[in-house]
This record gives C-alpha cells, structure tokens and sequence, in this order.
C-alpha cells in the first residue's frame, strides 16, 4: 500500500509494479484501487481525444469543449490517482480497527467506534471515485460527435473505462456501510450511489450510440 511515511505513492509505480502488487496476496490495493486507476486511465483518454482535436479546423466550432475536457480529464487523472491511495488507505484503516484489542467492554467500545468511523471512511473514498467517473463519463460523452473522428473509439474506451470503474466503486460503497453503523446514512449513500450509477450508464450509452453511429453533433449551448 502508499506509504505516508516516504510518500510513495501508486502512481509513482511502473504498470508493470502496480499490476504486480494487485496480483499479489496483499489485500491493498484492491478492487477500490483498481477502480479508481481504470477512472484515471478513461479520463486520461478524454484529455488525450480532446488535445487530438484542438487546432482542427474540422472541429472548430467544438473548439471551447475542447479546452474545458483536455483541462477536466488531465485534473480528474490525477484526482483519481490520488483517490486509488486513498481507497488503499482507507481499506487498511479498517484492517487495523479490526485488529484492535476486544476483552473488555471499554476496548470492545472503543474497537466499535474506531471500525465504525474507518468504515464510513471506506465508503466515502469510493463514492468520490464514483462522482468523478461520472465526470469522466460526462465528459466522454460530449466529446462523442464532437471530436477528431480518427479517435472516436479512444472515446468509447475512455467512457467504457469509467462505466466499469463506476460500477466497481459503487460495489465498494454497498459493502462497507453495513459496517458504519447508521442506517440513514446508509440509506443516503446507496441512493445516492445508485442514481449516479444509472446516471454514468445512461451516458455511455448515448456516447456509445454517437460514436456507433458516426453521428456529427452540433456544439454544446454556451
């Protein structure tokens, strides 16, 4: 996992080390990690089509959407990025709690409180790397039609990328809140993780379609 102490970090990792540590026995990182990497990878797809596309005389017109996607998906690269630490970090918190002594009914409290308080952590950490595959897939999704046709399916990747990460956070959000202790909040959060869900699927859908169907589609409303 990072180590805060010398501040490594994932992304400081070769592919080839970052896939060897999620091979291995080591429970982080893990599927919350993985997520947020593929997130990263589909948003630096976006910047990558949008760059593609700048100066173009043929997509002229879309030339402002350009700008904003290459500057949003290099920003939600990194943030995502960061997200897979964190998710590695908030996984290992709870792990600890865990761990904590439990003979009396003070260390059994106080174990209670400190699993209850990682847990939410560990909910909260996936439901932003929810949030930003939803802004990877917003941001696919008003590129398909509206870019350099040569990268078209670059752009389907980048939104089929962060549909799949969108799903395995969301998977990482429903398993923890069993364990926060609170059932609104739980109620809040799986509402809130479902609507993003069908939001990412509904656009990838319409990106899919575009891009599917060769369609040119007019700039997006100023």
């Amino acid at each position: 996992m990072p180590d805060p102490d010398s501040g490594a970090s994932f992304r400081d990792l070769t592919v080839g080390a970052f896939v060897d540590r999620l091979a291995s026995a080591d429970p982080v990182p893990g599927g919350g990690s993985a997520s947020a990497v593929a997130a990263s990878l589909g948003a630096a797809l976006v910047a990558m089509v949008a760059g593609l596309s700048q100066g173009r005389m043929r997509w002229a017109e879309h030339a402002t959407l350009h700008a904003e996607a290459a500057e949003t998906g290099r920003r939600l690269a990194t943030r995502l990025l960061e997200l897979a630490d964190e998710d590695a970090m908030a996984y290992a918190a709870f792990a600890a709690a865990l761990k904590l002594p439990k003979e009396t009914e003070a260390e059994q409290g106080a174990r209670r409180a400190a699993m209850r308080a990682a847990a939410r952590r560990a909910s909260d950490v996936p439901m932003e790397t929810l949030e930003a595959c939803l802004a990877v897939v917003s941001a696919a999704e008003s590129l398909a039609g509206r870019c350099n046709t040569n990268a078209a399916s670059d752009i389907g990747v980048a939104a089929l990328l962060g549909e799949a990460a969108a799903h395995g956070a969301a998977a990482n959000v429903f398993v923890n809140l069993p364990s926060v202790g609170d059932d609104d909040y739980a109620t809040e959060m799986t509402a809130r993780a479902k609507r993003i869900v069908d939001d990412i699927e509904e656009l990838a859908a319409t990106a899919h379609a575009t891009i599917g169907g060769g369609h040119s589609r007019d700039p997006l409303p100023a």
